[in-house]
């Protein structure tokens, strides 16, 4: 029995609240809808739970990756080895105190926005239709419209490489453009505690409904994609210049350059990762040669890639 057959049969038996997959298609748990098989996927049930679980993987040398809701990452067409933990619904508590919102990991961004609305409560305005969870939110310092994660986030609840909880401030969390501490220390989000100020309930809903309807507008929100690919270089707009270098509706395989904001890429049906990575390529070849300037990628690649 190998050691993830091993592990399996450990929680089967002793995990109440813990859910395994095993040879588990990723294509399942990404937003791009792309991705070979994970040879174990687990959703923890609860917080001890998930502690007994990276104490285990840990003692065994078994490699290991946390995801939440797939939204910013694309997975290798050769899948993934090893065990992905996926803090999802299972990992989805959300309360409030006075002006004080807590949400555990897997709780969705435009979840937690309605219920900072309906308890008054303004600041996470911008998170509205964000498609992603409080994990990857902070893991990526998630923002839209003027807004993000670092303006509001108080403190975080993390699990350390080394399987003990720990609170951080949020001074101490390193929150840039797409970018925190997390992304180098090998820290895991497990929760948020985040800080709003009192408002009016119409106001605050009249606003996450305006900015829902500029995203329907200017994003494909009814194609599977990881919403913006690339970062923003400084002194320019990424959709833009992929558009005035004639790549807007530009398609490799299933992938293509969104028709209806350039710096989207969609699956137009059946796209690979390999397309997906292909086309990113040829965008940053094109920009770079007519404009001079090199696009990062926001979203993460994951996996083994040639």
């Amino acid at each position: 029995m190998s050691k993830i057959e091993k592990l399996a049969a450990l929680i089967q038996m002793n995990f109440a609240d813990t859910v395994v997959h095993l040879n588990e298609d990723m294509k399942k748990h990404t937003t791009f809808k792309t991705g070979g098989n994970a040879d174990c996927l687990i959703e923890p049930g609860n917080m001890p739970e998930l502690q007994q679980l990276i104490g285990y993987i840990l003692k065994e040398n078994i490699p290991f990756m946390v995801i939440g809701q797939g939204s910013n990452i694309i997975v290798s067409d050769k899948g993934l080895r090893g065990v992905v933990i996926k803090l999802g619904k299972r990992l989805s508590r959300c309360t409030v105190h006075n002006e004080i919102l807590e949400a555990e990991a897997g709780a969705l961004l435009t979840d937690v926005a309605e219920v900072a609305q309906e308890n008054g409560l303004s600041g996470l305005e911008f998170a509205c239709g964000i498609p992603g969870s409080i994990g990857g939110g902070v893991f990526m310092n998630a923002g839209a419209y003027g807004g993000e994660i670092k303006n509001v986030v108080h403190a975080i609840l993390v699990l350390t490489r080394e399987g003990k909880f720990l609170s951080r401030e949020a001074e101490d969390l390193a929150l840039g453009y797409r970018t925190s501490i997390m992304q180098t220390n090998g820290d895991i989000v497990l929760g948020a505690t985040f800080k709003l100020v009192k408002g009016h309930k119409d106001v605050i809903k009249q606003t996450m409904d305006e900015l829902n309807h500029k995203r329907e507008q200017s994003q494909p929100l009814a194609l599977p994609s990881a919403g913006s690919v690339f970062k923003r270089p400084a002194g320019y707009y990424t959709g833009k210049l992929i558009e005035e270098s004639n790549l807007k509706g530009y398609q490799i395989g299933g992938a293509q350059v969104s028709t209806q904001h350039a710096g989207f890429i969609v699956n137009v049906g059946q796209a690979s990762t390999s397309d997906i990575q292909a086309l990113i390529r040829h965008i940053q070849y094109e920009v770079k040669r007519r404009f001079g300037v090199n696009l990062e990628t926001e979203v993460r690649f994951v996996g083994e890639f040639d």
